[in-house]
């Protein structure tokens, strides 16, 4: 089998092959750091972090770039507001970041370069362009030239002749065109600037990335990462200024994510649907949040709801009461085998480690993985009823290996990752639980259901109530429910 991603840049999916030889060079566009991360920053973030741990079990070398933009106007704005310097406006929410990640089990990639470590390096980047013709300067500041770069707008599937016509951006009368992009930008007063040739300024933030990627990776790579609202023009001038100054191709394959809303509608602070990754882990066990945000395929929307995220939660209840059942049937698991980031090139006969490699080869179709990790549950529980009546070796032997398969691949997905203990423990501290006033309202109908004898309806309120983590119970006293813990 043969994993397969979708290349933004060729608009379909493409057999994946390394410029080297079982090595892949990774960079991924990181977060700017004036504010805590939100829900969307948890999707790429988790995104990327299986993208490498599954190519490391198919026996890649990975070296996984992941840079944070520390100068940026947004900085400098809140860094004025807070009556702070942009410093130390960075280092708390560089710090937050780490924090927020590490909760939700997402790992640190092998670099993590601020972009202001890396200035020298842009200053050298531009004296390139403009000697090679493709950048000019205007006063104090410098702009890359779009209509001297040949194949400008191929990465979004733009032409440039249409981006001009319908271009909203503020005239600018030194700008040979308006697309245009500032490559480096005269110092203002009061903001952090560095000595260059062209006079005290700071880099424009598309140079940053070209200049990270390129120290790390070298002038060609293998995937260049990030959501889709990144493609342009970030992406595409990333690309533009990298292959005009380095020649090669720089990325060799674009990913990109899809956009994360919340109940239905575009997040925004001014919409006050602006959902923090903190906001999310106050109500919502972690392994709940990024099992959710795993219940997708990547490239797709996801809407982020309430009922949506409480059905996962109930989902992932059973998988650990599973566990559970195990623990008391054959003891706690042992530790995975050591060799285990290669564990998935080998061909074990397994249908289900087959089954899983061949979804997530198919351009990593987690919403595929996650359904085939219920299915390997419900497996389980149908074994442990048949072997109700007694155990042997055999049948513990099976039950071991089940297990093992089933934590091998949730370790990938990153999830499981805590015991059945401590996960109920999180999920009693985290949960948001669903709002009693609609548990009664859906039980009352079920009742009437049933009085009609309307069994199709009532067996589908249960159902959709059991979605939510509620479970019914049928007494002579009524109806009654419990949360599913």
């Amino acid at each position: 089998m043969v994993l397969r991603l979708y290349n933004t840049a060729a608009r379909k999916k493409e057999p994946f092959q390394p410029l080297h030889e079982k090595r892949v060079g990774l960079y991924v566009c990181g977060v700017t750091v004036y504010d805590l991360c939100h829900i969307g920053h948890a999707r790429s973030a988790i995104v990327f972090d299986v993208l490498v741990r599954y190519l490391r079990a198919r026996g890649f070398e990975v070296t996984y770039v992941r840079n944070f933009t520390d100068v940026d106007d947004k900085i400098i704005q809140k860094a004025n507001q807070a009556g702070k310097d942009t410093d130390t406006i960075v280092r708390e929410y560089i710090d937050a970041f780490y924090e927020d990640m590490g909760r939700l089990g997402v790992l640190n990639a092998d670099h993590e370069p601020r972009a202001t470590a890396h200035v020298n390096g842009m200053i050298d980047m531009i004296s390139t362009l403009l000697d090679r013709g493709v950048a000019y300067v205007a006063g104090n500041d410098v702009y890359f030239s779009v209509e001297k770069c040949r194949g400008y707008g191929e990465l979004s599937g733009r032409k440039l002749e249409d981006m001009k016509a319908g271009s909203r951006i503020a005239v600018d009368r030194r700008k040979h065109h308006p697309m245009d992009f500032s490559l480096w930008k005269e110092a203002k007063p009061g903001e952090p600037s560095w000595p260059s040739p062209w006079g005290e300024g700071r880099p424009g933030w598309h140079l940053e990335c070209s200049v990270m990627s390129n120290h790390y990776l070298g002038p060609t790579f293998d995937i260049h990462g990030g959501g889709k609202d990144l493609l342009f023009p970030h992406h595409e001038n990333e690309r533009a200024q990298s292959i005009s100054a380095n020649g090669g191709k720089f990325a060799r394959y674009w990913v990109h994510h899809g956009f994360v809303t919340v109940d239905s509608e575009k997040m925004s602070k001014s919409l006050g649907n602006f959902l923090t990754i903190r906001d999310a882990l106050e109500a919502y066990h972690p392994e709940v949040l990024r099992l959710f945000l795993l219940s997708k395929h990547y490239r797709t929307p996801i809407d982020f709801s309430k009922d949506a995220v409480i059905a996962l939660q109930a989902g992932l209840v059973r998988i650990y009461r599973t566990l559970q059942k195990l623990e008391g049937l054959i003891g706690p698991p042992g530790p995975l085998r050591g060799d285990r980031d290669a564990f998935l090139t080998e061909d074990h006969g397994e249908p289900f480690l087959a089954d899983f490699v061949r979804l997530m080869d198919d351009d990593l179709n987690t919403a595929g993985a996650v359904g085939l990790v219920f299915e390997k549950v419900r497996a389980l529980n149908r074994a442990m009823e048949d072997a109700a009546t007694g155990m042997n070796g055999s049948v513990e032997r099976e039950f071991n290996t089940g297990r093992d398969q089933l934590l091998l691949v949730a370790s990938i997905l990153g999830f499981l990752q805590v015991s059945p203990e401590d996960f109920f423990k999180g999920l009693a501290d985290s949960r948001l639980e669903p709002d009693p006033e609609e548990i009664r309202k859906m039980v009352d109908e079920r009742r009437a259901a049933r009085a009609e004898k309307d069994w199709a309806s009532a067996d589908a309120i249960r159902d959709r109530l059991l979605e939510k983590g509620v479970i019914l119970e049928d007494g002579s006293q009524g109806t009654t429910w419990r949360l599913d813990v």
